[in-house]
């Protein structure tokens, strides 16, 4: 059964990518590890927080790509000779990607106390004013005339 998108009618000229966007968050956001925050520390900015214990600054990293932020977790320690009785703290490798809204600075991550920071900031929007021209034809070879037309975006 084909499925039905909010952004098929005709009126919403342009959208499909953030049909894409929707479609690449929902299959990310099955996994939940690493848990992760995120606040506001700022009127315009950002901070994620994921909890990564036991890895180190060598075994994270963190890209931009396609208006992701990607973080990997893939830890080099090798723990064959250690016996566990219990273990609770986790060590598989990870992938968490974020998908970024275009105007999005990453401006740096920081590990401390097993928690990677991730601060972003996001700029203020700005209304935009444009005029378009219209312009119309006659027939009988009249000198073309021009109406302006504001629109505004918000």
């Amino acid at each position: 059964m084909p499925r039905m998108s909010v952004f098929d009618s005709p009126l919403l000229l342009g959208f499909d990518h953030f049909e894409r966007t929707l479609d690449q968050i929902s299959k990310k956001a099955a996994d939940g590890y690493p848990p992760y925050n995120i606040e506001q520390v700022g009127e315009n900015h950002l901070r994620i927080s994921l909890a990564v214990a036991g890895f180190s600054e060598d075994d994270l990293t963190v890209e931009i790509a396609d208006n992701q932020l990607i973080i990997h977790g893939n830890r080099q320690q090798d723990d064959s000779q250690r016996v566990f009785l219990h273990r609770g703290i986790a060590a598989r490798q990870f992938q968490r990607a974020f998908v970024l809204a275009d105007g999005i600075e990453v401006v740096g991550a920081e590990l401390d106390n097993g928690l990677l920071h991730i601060d972003i900031t996001r700029p203020s929007p700005d209304t935009r004013v444009r005029r378009v021209e219209i312009r119309s034809q006659k027939r009988s070879g009249v000198k073309d005339s021009a109406t302006k037309l504001d629109l505004e975006s918000r």
